[in-house]
């Protein structure tokens, strides 16, 4: 018999060879590998220099680049520990199991429906817990951390595919189309701009100051 392109993985998850798997899947793993790495060595800098200002408060973090742009004013705060822990721990969780499943797909892995759905709730958590963070550093504390904006800009891209891959899976699922995909390629862009506008303008005073 010929051998088949579909196999199962040790863990029983099915697989199949990484050239036949589809072209959007092959993209999204390229996607979440890189986000997850970078995301994964922006939260590991963070708790290093997290831990470095634990151990001496003198300490200047290596963000703290301007009045506004400090790692050290954001690193400080009850924010930065919402949940008890440094929020760099739960981002070094994260971002690593994000990687992990960006490598898997460009294994050729295909993960059954009821893990994606576990993928979406933790990416969607993680979106909403972000913008209350930026929430936060814009309104609240009134500084902007570098190495946290790396991992805003990482973790929205993540969110985005994730949900765009789930969308149109389960419309050709139902053998419907859905509008909202038809207006994906705008959206993440004016995200983007959006979050850039609000920083412009809650800082305009400084920015001026730079010119």
């Amino acid at each position: 018999m010929p051998p088949s392109t579909t196999e199962r993985t040790s863990t029983g998850i099915p697989a199949q060879d990484p050239a036949t798997a589809p072209r959007s899947e092959r993209g999204l793993g390229v996607l979440l590998l890189a986000g997850g790495l970078i995301g994964l060595v922006a939260a590991v800098v963070l708790l290093v220099e997290k831990i470095a200002l634990l151990a001496n408060p003198d300490y200047i973090p290596s963000c703290n680049v301007s009045p506004v742009l400090s790692c050290g004013s954001v690193m400080t705060t009850p924010q930065a520990e919402a949940f008890g822990i440094p929020n760099p721990i739960l981002g070094i969780a994260g971002f690593a199991v994000v990687a992990a499943i960006g490598v898997g797909l460009l294994a050729g892995a295909r993960f059954p429906g009821w893990f994606w759905a576990g993928v979406q709730g933790g990416v969607t958590f993680a979106v909403v817990f972000l913008h209350w963070l930026m929430y936060q550093s814009l309104y609240v504390i009134g500084a902007l951390c570098p190495y946290c904006m790396i991992v805003w800009a990482v973790t929205i891209p993540i969110f985005w595919h994730v949900t765009i891959r789930n969308l149109r899976v389960r419309s050709t699922e139902r053998g419907t189309s859905s509008r909202f995909l038809e207006y994906r390629g705008a959206i993440l862009p004016a995200w983007f701009l959006t979050i850039i506008a609000q920083i412009a303008v809650r800082f305009c005073d400084y920015w001026t100051t730079l010119l």
